[in-house]
């Protein structure tokens, strides 16, 4: 890879997510040789990958490049890879662009969308965790109104512009809420000869209430603001299949519909060659201890969304979440710092600052440890804190203008077909490929 070699310990990161960045960010200029390594170039700013799909923001302004993060950072190098296997034994990653030894490795991968073993589902649905999966839903929406246009058949524009949502968690009722505004006030501007009064929406939840991570009034909150807005909400239903065409699920429901987006479950980006017992299987995170060693290893860490830390009061892990991420990779470089200066390594506690999620136009809710709030100041305070969030002061200020401009004129300017998308199929209404 063409690192040079230095008298420095070396760090290798893998993952330019939010615990990777933080970790990097820490790593400044300290007495490590640092190495990252990524699929893309970028990093990624996930909790607005929605707006992206939806045509309010266009990609390039929730992602920021890595090497701009680092470019002024001493001995710190980035790699454009994707890593096969860690070799544990050797001490060494072996990537598609070659081999790197380390002296302390950091897995920050992060998840990738859970179907939970429906090879049906993986194949026919979208799924929206990275910003071509996201451009991808924004030319199959867009394509499926051009479809329904040209169609003279009733049942397959009905069908092309029916929407299946499966999961009820943030990005689902997000997801849902920002196509309802389309529905409301784009859409029929765009397609005045279609009888946008037709689509519909539909958002599958598997348990008995939506947003089931936040509080139940968090979630009867952002339930009557879906119905408000026209989203048809099923609970406790299951979708079982989806052939392409139609949705079956656990009930006596199903749905004929051309788009489904996945977003019920996660499970983390796991790379081969750590020992069983270091995995937990079903859900592919690897099991850390309080310092985030990896379990069976002294010299392997893992941080944010690809591990799992059991305690008392988090039995299942800590949220997949930007927040446990962003700290579990702070804490992660002083830890580091620590065993440079053979310092007793300190524990993770998670800091809870809350959690929230839009569902529209002034609509939002809030959970903060002790208060709870919705509506427009939550939208508010979901608006500033997304906005600090994100990386990079040119992103600041374009996603702001943007939401700006889509709030005066109710518009959403990135309604664009820039890559078209095409949904291969056994069969199709007009053709092999939708």
């Amino acid at each position: 890879m063409n690192i040079p070699d230095s008298d420095l310990k070396r760090i290798v990161i893998i993952g330019g997510g939010f615990a990777g960045i933080s970790l990097a960010k820490k790593l400044r200029n300290k007495n490590y040789q640092v190495v990252m390594m990524d699929k893309h170039n970028y990093h990624t700013f996930q909790p607005l990958l929605y707006q992206v799909a939806t045509g309010g923001l266009e990609p390039d302004s929730i992602a920021y490049p890595i090497r701009k993060v680092i470019k002024e950072y001493k001995d710190f190098y980035f790699r454009l890879g994707d890593v096969k296997e860690i070799d544990a034994v050797n001490n060494r990653i072996i990537a598609d662009i070659g081999d790197l030894h380390y002296d302390y490795l950091v897995v920050a991968t992060g998840t990738k969308t859970n179907y939970f073993g429906n090879k049906e589902i993986e194949r026919n649905s979208m799924s929206m965790k990275t910003i071509p999966q996201s451009l991808n839903i924004r030319s199959l929406i867009l394509e499926s109104f051009e479809a329904a246009l040209l169609t003279d058949d009733e049942a397959e524009r009905e069908s092309l512009m029916n929407f299946v949502l499966v999961g009820g968690g943030p990005t689902g009722v997000e997801l849902a809420g920002a196509l309802a505004e389309m529905k409301k006030a784009v859409l029929p501007k765009d397609y005045p000869d279609l009888d946008i009064n037709r689509m519909q929406i539909h958002l599958v939840q598997g348990s008995d209430r939506l947003l089931d991570s936040m509080t139940e009034k968090s979630s009867i909150a952002a339930e009557k603001f879906l119905i408000k807005l026209g989203v048809i909400v099923h609970k406790n239903v299951r979708v079982t299949g989806y052939d392409g065409f139609v949705v079956t699920t656990s009930s006596e429901l199903d749905f004929h519909s051309s788009t489904v987006i996945w977003t019920a479950g996660v499970a983390g980006k796991l790379i081969s060659g750590l020992n069983k017992d270091a995995i937990f299987e079903r859900i592919d995170r690897i099991k850390v201890d309080a310092h985030n060693k990896v379990k069976g290893y002294d010299n392997i860490f893992a941080v944010g969304d690809i591990c799992i830390m059991e305690t008392e009061k988090y039995p299942k892990g800590h949220p997949q979440m930007a927040q446990p991420a962003m700290q579990q990779g702070a804490l992660l470089a002083e830890n580091l710092f620590n065993l440079q200066n053979n310092k007793p390594l300190k524990a993770f506690e998670y800091n809870d600052k809350g959690s929230m999620a839009t569902i529209g136009r002034n609509k939002a809710v809030v959970d903060l440890p002790n208060f709870h709030f919705s509506g427009v100041f939550a939208w508010f305070v979901w608006m500033f804190v997304h906005l600090i969030s994100l990386v990079g002061f040119k992103n600041k200020a374009v996603v702001f203008l943007n939401w700006v401009y889509n709030y005066i004129r109710f518009d959403r300017e990135a309604r664009l077909i820039i890559r078209p998308y095409k949904k291969k199929m056994q069969q199709s209404f007009t053709s092999d490929e939708v």
